[in-house]
């Protein structure tokens, strides 16, 4: 008789996939991005970024929340999955239509007559990808993590392929685009594949009338928090050229990429481990604490430590001609190390049913935001960043405020469950700066600045006695056994 793993095994077994499949995809994206970077300009990267606001919008318009909703009911027909997949199709090639009557509209807005033809090739990516949406709910609902794992990395290296290969026969920001519509076809292949779930021409609506009210708010979330992450892109497409749009985007790339480490291996566990325990409050503060330390443990020095070796890493891997972006990328690392943890918390709010909270929480940042970066754009990029960074990490008290009333939790335990990770993190990032502050050999800088901040971070750990450090080696010594 097959023995059925407990929810501790599933959720150990979901962040060793997750960080697996996060670690490989950013030493993939690594190596393809600095292919890429070399290859094209900042006014390449900045043509695309100009249109992600768009194409992101539009993707959780069709997307509608789906996923999250289906995660929360207590069973779940072939008839839901169906009625989404039919739902997305249709409002994805709506917005795509729209999209590409608007492209002269985008094109004025900006002021660059390539963005037209540029725009609406790029919008096709959302429409592949709304194919997608009901067996990556299939997935996601049933913790199919390692699923998720091989799907993300061949997807990676296929379209990296074509990307790099497009670049190198002059493409330009052509390049970019199709190394996304790529991804997001194979994306879709591979979807079908491992969920084995396959679409009827059978349609009902009343499982869509179901969800709608719990999914509308997440889209109207969604968008919004869409706006926020892209205000930098909005603001410099209009106010300053494509260069330093470029600029940003890159640096953006370089946090995302070290956030999403984080975030992506946690986001495919919490919410299900939330749901499943959601009828026993003790129990879900517990796991909740759990996966807040994890966080902690694995943002503060993965983000802070990014932030330390921006200029370097900068300069070595992508040239000189990205050195703007290296200052950008340090203020954006220390909002991305609190990132995660903001998302952990409104992963607890949307687990519970509370998306409107979760909305009203979202659109009031992006508010705040938006005044905050519009207000300081007259002091310069960088004074705009700042910002925004500041404006994030103070908002982790509002998530922890509503994430209180659900759980019970203390912010005293908060600061407990993180405090070392922050405290110890910074602590190391600052002597490593100070050891090299004579080094003029940027390789040698960087090395001696990773060496030294790893292995301080683990020796310091293990002589704390940190539970969390000990149950990581545990678990991984334990695969290999039985290997």
């Amino acid at each position: 008789m097959e023995k059925r793993e407990t929810l501790k095994e599933k959720t150990a077994k979901g962040l060793f996939w997750g960080g697996l499949s996060n670690g490989f995809q950013q030493l993939l994206n690594l190596v393809f991005g600095v292919f890429l970077a070399r290859l094209l300009s900042t006014s390449d990267y900045g043509m695309v970024g100009m249109l992600a606001v768009f194409s992101a919008i539009a993707s959780t318009l069709q997307e509608g929340g789906f996923i999250s909703a289906l995660n929360r009911k207590k069973d779940v027909t072939h008839q839901d999955y169906n009625s989404v997949f039919w739902t997305s199709c249709c409002i994805s090639l709506f917005f795509y239509l729209l999209l590409f009557f608007s492209a002269p509209l985008i094109a004025r807005f900006y002021n660059i007559a390539e963005l037209v033809p540029l725009s609406r090739v790029m919008f096709l990516s959302f429409v592949i990808v709304s194919l997608s949406i009901a067996p990556r709910a299939y997935l996601f609902r049933n913790l199919m993590v390692r699923e998720n794992t091989i799907i993300s990395i061949t997807c990676l290296l296929i379209s990296g392929f074509v990307g790099v290969i497009m670049a190198l026969s002059g493409f330009g920001y052509w390049s970019i685009v199709a190394q996304t519509i790529v991804y997001v076809s194979v994306v879709t292949i591979l979807n079908f594949y491992y969920a084995k779930w396959r679409p009827t021409f059978s349609f009902d609506i009343s499982p869509i009338k179901e969800i709608i009210g719990f999914s509308s708010k997440l889209i109207i979330t969604n968008i919004f928090n869409i706006v926020n992450n892209n205000i930098f892109a909005i603001v410099l497409g209009r106010l300053y050229s494509p260069h330093e749009v470029g600029n940003y985007t890159q640096a953006s790339k370089w946090n995302n990429m070290g956030c999403s480490f984080v975030n992506n291996m946690l986001s495919g566990i919490a919410q299900p481990v939330f749901s499943k325990t959601e009828q026993e409050k003790k129990r879900q503060k517990k796991v909740f604490r759990k996966l807040l330390r994890f966080t902690a443990f694995i943002s503060f020095p993965t983000m802070l430590g990014l932030s330390l070796i921006s200029q370097e890493l900068i300069v070595i891997l992508l040239t000189e001609k990205w050195i703007e972006s290296a200052q950008i990328l340090q203020i954006l690392c220390v909002a991305g190390a609190f990132l995660p943890i903001s998302n952990l918390f409104s992963n607890l709010l949307i687990s519970r049913g509370h998306s409107s909270t979760y909305m009203w929480c979202s659109i009031s940042l992006c508010i705040i935001q938006l005044v905050g970066v519009f207000l300081s754009s007259s002091w310069g990029i960088i004074m705009m960043i700042q910002v925004y960074t500041v404006i994030n990490i103070i908002w982790l008290f509002i998530w922890y405020f509503y994430t209180s009333k659900e759980i019970d939790l203390c912010l005293l335990e908060v600061i407990k469950d993180i405090s070392p990770y922050f405290v110890i993190s910074c602590v190391l990032v600052i002597i490593a700066h100070m050891m090299v502050a004579h080094i003029e050999n940027m390789i040698l800088s960087l090395c001696v600045k990773i060496l030294f901040v790893g292995s301080a971070y683990c020796l310091t750990l293990w002589l704390l006695q940190s539970t969390i450090f000990k149950e990581v080696i545990t678990y991984i010594i334990k695969r290999k056994v039985k290997q």
